[in-house]
């Protein structure tokens, strides 16, 4: 049973608010209903109007399920969220994920033009698991023309919690004896 309240106050940190931290409570809700299914992911992403707070957007990865390498959470988010508006922008949306962009996600967030981007656990934090690109959103967001503010950790304990989930584990085992083969058959 994953605790949703866990919490260090968001007055505790510039930036972040309650309502940040209530749309990174609903995107590990969200994400963790794949616990139970055949197919866990750690990773989800939910995109708001900036403004009202409206939920636009939510995806969780799919990379093994539609066999697409780009098909993280973020990235989809995106990809949806612009089909169902019919635009190339996000401008006046935020998005909220379960884990730091990586450098392709955020890439991508920044390409969409995205007022903010939130997340829960750090690329650090999921490197413990799974493969990772150690390239900060931060870093990417940085080092790019188009402004968009990075914020995170949030609620990271609570984002921890789906990647150490029993049933996570279990797929990372399998996941991790792939990449593994993978990376000795490159040398």
């Amino acid at each position: 049973m994953i605790n949703y309240d866990m919490a260090t106050p968001a007055a505790a940190r510039s930036g972040i608010t309650p309502f940040d931290e209530d749309c990174i409570r609903a995107i590990v809700r969200f994400t963790a209903r794949t616990l139970e299914t055949p197919n866990p992911v750690p990773f989800g992403a939910l995109i708001v109007n900036t403004r009202t707070g409206e939920t636009l957007m939510r995806a969780v990865n799919a990379v093994r399920r539609e066999y697409d390498p780009s098909s993280h959470a973020e990235t989809r988010t995106v990809r949806l969220a612009c089909k169902k508006l019919k635009s190339i922008s996000l401008a006046g949306y935020t998005m909220y994920s379960t884990c730091e962009p990586c450098a392709m996600c955020m890439a991508n967030a920044l390409w969409a033009g995205l007022d903010r981007v939130v997340f829960g656990t750090t690329i650090a934090d999921a490197s413990r698991f799974v493969n990772q690109i150690h390239i900060p959103a931060k870093e990417v967001s940085r080092r790019s023309d188009m402004p968009c503010v990075v914020e995170g950790p949030v609620l990271r304990e609570l984002c921890n919690t789906l990647f150490t989930h029993p049933n996570m584990q279990k797929v990372f085992r399998t996941w991790s004896t792939h990449s593994r083969s993978a990376k000795a058959g490159k040398r």
